[in-house]
């Protein structure tokens, strides 16, 4: 019988001294949606998009402050230098598998060109990231269409976002287990300030030994090793009150939280992380980022652990497979200490 799937939160792993929102995913920050099309097809095809859809930037003319970080830029994550160069993005960020970002910007294109009140537009920076899932799905085949990308943003909601293997995680791996998208949030108070919202979503590919609370957790023997790297992708959200620059600061604060799960960080691997705020208000001063540093990292940990916790064994492309972390043996040596 295949052993039920669990977020670590429900496994009773408490990571980090902040508490999450109520659905603990990026969809507690208030104007996201997250949509996700999964493409599966006979016995090759795993891969998917995912798409987070911020309200603001749903919109003709909307932007947000946005900042990013390159851990490692192994990677085709389109649009990075206009975000870099405007601290901005002016389209929902999409993910999906590396040979089919090229296609899934161009249908964002298609999708921004459409939208009421871009009748004009004549220039737009589509902001599409992605890992290499090619162990598991025929990547060559570059499968996703149009329709693919325009379903997932137009399906995006609110509310409680599914994990696992679905949507740009379907045929992704991580840390010698099947992995796949997932999420995460946290309550952050700033001295003198009302409480404020940050959510985390993620799409882990990447290499590594996998470490719950600092214990090491194998992966089952292989016929074949896992390919080294991969990537990362991450992409945080935060309800109000800071700018591009310091943005850019809570992004590398994201990459940095892969570390805790156990990532090497290898040569071949793509790690970035977008953070963008959706409200313009007063910038906070940097001397007060201190819990909003802490909570990023704590929900960018919890994320990518949800991503593994909640994916299923898969079987993919040439055969091959990549089993689901044994949550038992999680319990075992990380909860209880039997």
């Amino acid at each position: 019988m295949a052993q039920r799937r669990m977020r670590a939160r429900d496994l009773g792993l408490d990571l980090g001294g902040s508490e999450p929102g109520p659905l603990n995913a990026i969809t507690d920050v208030a104007g996201v949606r997250v949509g996700q099309t999964t493409v599966r097809d006979g016995a090759g095809i795993r891969t998917g998009v995912t798409a987070i859809v911020p309200d603001d930037v749903d919109r003709a003319g909307g932007q947000l402050p946005a900042g990013l970080f390159v851990g490692n830029g192994y990677g085709k994550l389109i649009g990075a230098t206009q975000l870099a160069e405007l601290g901005v993005i002016e389209t929902p960020v999409l993910l999906t598998g590396t040979l089919s970002a090229f296609r899934v910007a161009d249908a964002l294109v298609t999708y921004m060109l459409g939208r009421p009140g871009n009748a004009s537009m004549l220039s737009v920076n589509p902001v599409v990231g992605e890992t290499n899932d090619g162990y598991l799905s025929d990547i060559r085949a570059r499968p996703v269409t149009e329709q693919h990308v325009l379903a997932a943003i137009s399906g995006a909601r609110g509310g409680p976002v599914a994990e696992g293997s679905v949507g740009a995680g379907t045929g992704t791996t991580a840390l010698g287990f099947k992995a796949g998208i997932g999420t995460a949030s946290r309550l952050v108070r700033l001295a003198g300030e009302q409480r404020r919202t940050l959510g985390a979503l993620v799409q882990p590919n990447f290499s590594g030994t996998l470490t719950v609370r600092g214990v090491r957790i194998a992966g089952p023997d292989q016929a074949e090793p896992e390919p080294a790297g991969n990537s990362c992708m991450i992409v945080v959200a935060i309800d109000r009150g800071l700018d591009s620059r310091q943005l850019n600061r809570v992004a590398r604060r994201a990459v940095f939280a892969m570390g805790r799960t156990g990532a090497d960080f290898a040569g071949t691997s793509g790690d970035y992380a977008i953070a963008f705020a959706t409200r313009a208000s007063a910038s906070v001063p940097d001397s007060a980022l201190g819990p909003v540093f802490a909570a990023v990292q704590d929900a960018v940990e919890e994320a990518i652990l949800n991503s593994l916790f909640m994916a299923t064994t898969t079987t993919g492309y040439l055969g091959h497979v990549r089993r689901a972390v044994p949550l038992d043996v999680v319990v075992r040596a990380c909860v209880t200490g039997s």
